[in-house]
């Protein structure tokens, strides 16, 4: 099940609420606990046992992890164990097929292996059990005694499939208490109504131009019509998956929960560092805190800094995909942030704020296309196509064709990958006046029945970051 599925909006979600206000506070948390039970299973019911023994096992190790504070050896071990087992159950159900197939490829073997479905969800909710686990071993959190209550912060539906990734230490308090009001309630659904539109309205649509250039042979890709389709990818991916989040940002404020934001317009910046800053805060900052910091982080020598660069990106790339078009985009962006800070950083600060811009977005595009691609090849020979080697010519009636019937999609998603639409919007319609709250009712109205809408007539409706 998805948030853009109309079984979500007018089946699940609403007896969700209805029941979720209706019960007491006390069993509150029990309430949104089976719901969220019931979305995860409602697409994989087998996979629900696996996350109910990852929040079995978590719970009980933070329980050990807690009685042995006092014990720094046997706390350590328990740290250990739990890190171990948590990544050998992500490991098996991620990367199996892809370690096997890297053996026969490596060895020109042919070890027979089934290829398992991927549990959805599980590199998110994996990630936040370590974030809890870790942070109790640091002190940073007291231990959840209440199996339910951990059981909820795993299995929370608004952000278990997609993220964002969040922290036990964020959300503890708000576990046992929050703030249920009905402005929090008209802000939440506000934001969701909007993540929604954008993953449907924008990212679909733009998304069907990309499906259409890359389902073409390579030998019928301009270099003009290979760029168009690495924007339009660039452009869905961002209010697919920011969408995504603005969706499960917006159902935790409905039911009284505050998580932090995930993306804050990551193009409209000026270098790499600033884009890693804005694109899926919650996985950088994981990634900061729990593998680039205890390897040392930048107070290092300048090789050993470079090394921990170089493994958070593998592991980076690696995370997203067990393919390696995505540790190669890993890698890729590595290299080139340690590329900025030692060579590139002090020329291109200097330079006009558009070509910084430029700059940044090329990088950018190029990088996406070792993530829409199946395989390394196909992402070389794509790259291949937007330099002009081994392309049908710089510009063809194709390109022109795709240019000209969908710019106006391209300009509205160019616009609204910009913070400057919806400032315009909270400085005009959103003020504490009768009259602009009507407005902004009326407009948010309108774009869900746009949504609804274009629900029941489409077929094209996916999702890109379920594979992750």
């Amino acid at each position: 099940m998805v948030f853009s599925s109309l079984v979500f909006l007018f089946t699940f979600l609403p007896i969700t609420l209805i029941v979720y206000y209706l019960v007491p506070w006390k069993i509150k948390n029990i309430i949104l606990l089976i719901a969220s039970l019931v979305f995860y299973a409602w697409g994989e019911p087998i996979y629900i046992i696996l996350m109910l023994l990852s929040i079995t096992f978590n719970y009980f190790m933070g329980r050990d992890i807690d009685f042995n504070r006092d014990e720094p050896i046997k706390k350590k071990r328990s740290l250990i164990f739990a890190i171990a087992v948590n990544l050998i159950i992500l490991g098996f159900f991620k990367y199996y097929t892809f370690f096997i197939q890297t053996i026969n490829d490596i060895f020109s073997v042919h070890i027979p292996y089934r290829e398992l479905a991927l549990p959805i969800g599980i590199s998110f909710y994996t990630f936040q059990t370590l974030s809890y686990i870790i942070d109790l071993y640091w002190g940073k959190t007291e231990v959840q005694k209440n199996i339910l209550n951990f059981g909820l912060y795993v299995s929370m539906f608004p952000q278990l499939i997609a993220g964002p990734i969040i922290k036990y230490v964020d959300v503890a308090a708000q576990i046992e208490h929050r703030k249920l009001s009905i402005d929090r309630f008209g802000s939440g659904a506000m934001f969701f109504i909007r993540g929604l539109a954008k993953k449907v309205l924008l990212a679909n649509n733009i998304g069907l131009l990309h499906s259409a250039i890359v389902g073409m042979e390579f030998s019928e890709i301009s270099v003009l019509t290979a760029w168009i389709g690495a924007l339009a990818y660039t452009l869905q991916i961002y209010f697919d998956f920011g969408g995504y989040s603005d969706m499960a940002i917006g159902l935790g404020r409905m039911f009284g929960f505050s998580f932090t934001k995930n993306f804050d317009y990551p193009y409209i910046s000026k270098s790499i560092t600033e884009f890693w800053r804005r694109w899926h805060i919650s996985l950088s900052t994981w990634f900061k805190e729990y593998v680039y910091i205890p390897l040392g982080g930048n107070k290092v020598s300048v090789p050993r800094h470079l090394i921990n660069i170089m493994i958070v990106w593998f592991l980076t790339g690696l995370w997203h995909g067990a393919s390696w078009n995505f540790v190669a985009w890993g890698l890729y962006y590595g290299i080139l942030l340690l590329v900025e800070k030692y060579i590139l950083g002090r020329l291109t600060s200097k330079m006009p704020h558009i070509l910084q811009h430029l700059y940044l977005m090329v990088i950018v595009m190029i990088g996406w296309v070792f993530f829409f691609s199946p395989g390394m090849n196909y992402a070389l020979t794509y790259i291949k196509c937007m330099f002009t080697i081994g392309s049908a010519g710089l510009v063809d009636k194709t390109a022109l064709y795709y240019l000209t019937t969908n710019i106006i999609l391209i300009l509205i998603c160019l616009i609204g990958s910009t913070p400057y639409v919806h400032q315009v919007f909270k400085s005009v319609i959103l003020k504490k006046k009768k009259k602009h709250i009507r407005s902004a009712v009326i407009i948010y109205a309108a774009l869900f029945v746009m949504v609804i809408a274009y629900l029941v007539s489409a077929t094209y409706n996916p999702f890109l970051y379920f594979r992750f």
